[in-house]
């Protein structure tokens, strides 16, 4: 069973960027769009919200497997065993893998963003 976080209504999306807040806020405990690991963009005059599919190209990268699939499916990263070389966030390609201060985070299918998200653009699903 893989879960990840999906976006299940994009035409509902308003940019009011609470996803992005949410997660930064988890994470960094403050509101900083580059410290979220997920973002809404425009395409076409319309937005899009970009998020971690969970696809293993970081942990494929990661040449301290640092990075390891959980038995939920998530790729999640060891701080541990992470050197905060920040590959994984240069292979990404959704670039959702945030490389701030020494250690990089992403996407652990949490679902805050999606709670957080007043259009219920997003879900966790499996």
């Amino acid at each position: 069973m893989k879960k990840r976080l999906k976006v299940v209504n994009q035409s509902d999306c308003l940019k009011c960027l609470a996803c992005e807040a949410a997660c930064s806020m988890a994470f960094y405990k403050e509101f900083d769009p580059s410290k979220a690991s997920i973002y809404v963009t425009e395409k076409n005059n319309e937005p899009k919200t970009v998020v971690c599919v969970q696809c293993g190209k970081c942990a494929r990268t990661c040449e301290y497997d640092a990075i390891t699939q959980n038995k939920r499916g998530v790729y999640v990263i060891n701080k541990k065993l992470c050197t905060g070389c920040g590959e994984c966030a240069k292979v990404c390609p959704f670039g959702v893998l945030v490389h701030e201060e020494e250690k990089p985070t992403k996407c652990i299918a949490c679902g805050i963003c999606a709670r957080e998200c007043p259009m219920d653009v997003l879900a966790v699903v499996d």
